[in-house]
Parts: C-alpha cells; sequence; structure tokens
C-alpha cells in the first residue's frame, strides 16, 4: 500500500549567513533522496556555538527566507529562535515530527562529519529514532572512518543513516564573513538578495565578525 506521508529534509545552522553551499547541498538531496521539501531551520542558540559572537536571530532568518524565497520545495522555519535559551536537536524534530502526520518520514540533513561528535549530542538515541540521518560528505573525504562510524551508531542505536558525497562547491560562511569584513567581494557565492540585505544592515564588518565562529 502507497503511503500518503511526505518525505521531509530538515537542514539546521546558523546560516551566518546563508550561502550557495547550503541551496546546493539541500538540493541535491532533495532530487537525490526524492524530498518532497526540505525545512531550513535557522539556529536559536547552539549549546556547541559562541552564541555572543552570532548575527542576530532574526536576521539570519530573514537571510533565510531571502535565499529561498523562489524555490517551491523549500521552507524556513523559526521554531528554534522563537524558542527560549539553549536549543537542541532532539527537541527542535520532536516538535516538528508531533505536528506532522504520522506517515511523513524525516531526513535529518547534516555534513557527515558530524558522524563522529553525533554521541555527545544531547538525547541522541531519541533523535535518530526520528529521522533518517544524512551525512553529506565532501568530495575526496576519506570514507573508511566514516563508514565504521555509521555502522557503530547503525548497531549501537538500530539508527537509519546515509553518506552522500556532495559535488564540489566550497564555499563557507566563515570565508564569506571574512571577505565582507575585508570589503572583498561575494559576488557568485550567495544571492543577490542576501548579499543587499547585508549591505543594508552593515553586518559583518568587523573583524570580530569572523572570529571565534566556525560554519
Amino acid at each position: 500500500m502507497e503511503t500518503l506521508g511526505k518525505r521531509i529534509g530538515l537542514m539546521g545552522g546558523s546560516f551566518d549567513p546563508i550561502h550557495f553551499g547550503h541551496l546546493v547541498l539541500a538540493e541535491e538531496m532533495r532530487t537525490r533522496l526524492s524530498l518532497d521539501k526540505v525545512m531550513f531551520i535557522p539556529v536559536g542558540r547552539a549549546p556547541h556555538k559562541h552564541a555572543d559572537k552570532m548575527t542576530m536571530p532574526k536576521q539570519r532568518y530573514e537571510m533565510v527566507m531571502l535565499a529561498t524565497l523562489d524555490h517551491p520545495n523549500f521552507e524556513v522555519s523559526s521554531i528554534e529562535i522563537d524558542r527560549e535559551g539553549v536549543t537542541y536537536s532532539y527537541e527542535t524534530v520532536s516538535q516538528i515530527v508531533g505536528e506532522s502526520s504520522p506517515e511523513d518520514q524525516f531526513f535529518f540533513i547534516a555534513g557527515a562529519d558530524t558522524l563522529m561528535e553525533l554521541e555527545s549530542w544531547r538525547s541522541v538515541e531519541t533523535l535518530l529514532k526520528m529521522v533518517t540521518f544524512v551525512g553529506a560528505a565532501r568530495p575526496g573525504t576519506d570514507q573508511a572512518e566514516l563508514l565504521l562510524k555509521m555502522a557503530q551508531l547503525q548497531q549501537r542505536y538500530n539508527a537509519s543513516i546515509m553518506i552522500e558525497e556532495l559535488p564540489e562547491l566550497d564555499i563557507s560562511s566563515t570565508d564569506l564573513r571574512r571577505r565582507i569584513a575585508l570589503g572583498r567581494s561575494v559576488k557568485y557565492l550567495m544571492p543577490e538578495t542576501v548579499a543587499l540585505y547585508i549591505e543594508k544592515h552593515k553586518l559583518y564588518l568587523e573583524e570580530s565578525a569572523y572570529e571565534s565562529l566556525s560554519d
């Protein structure tokens, strides 16, 4: 019997700022996994981030909205930036799953290197029961260690995990913040709407915009 549920990709991140690397990843996973939609979830206050160094949540949310407006299968959720305090992935996913159809399937999209630290996440067992974890690997990544970790997690948590190799597109938010602070061009690295928003709101102009922050 054919399921009536949707296949939904969940893609969290600081998106500080969002760029074409994020969008290519989302579109690649949408087509490869036959997803009905990809939901971008800008992080509120993550346990592993320097929250005081991040751009205001509302501005990061607005940049993601601008970047995804023209894609009918991309959606942006404010679920994490609306929540008080530190946000954890298992809480976010629990809420989304609870508000969705029981037949829906969820695919948690993250960098493949996240697999190596996944067991340090709060309530990872709960998270892995709700989603298929999709690890996006950069071209040239040595997958032996990743495959070993994937096998361990599958056995330990009865988890559904996939590793997908990304197309070559080496763009990072860290580099973009640095380029903007130094007055260099970001053309062809992010949507023009996002670049104009950054210029209008004078974001990332200080050196501190790219210090002590990872993507």
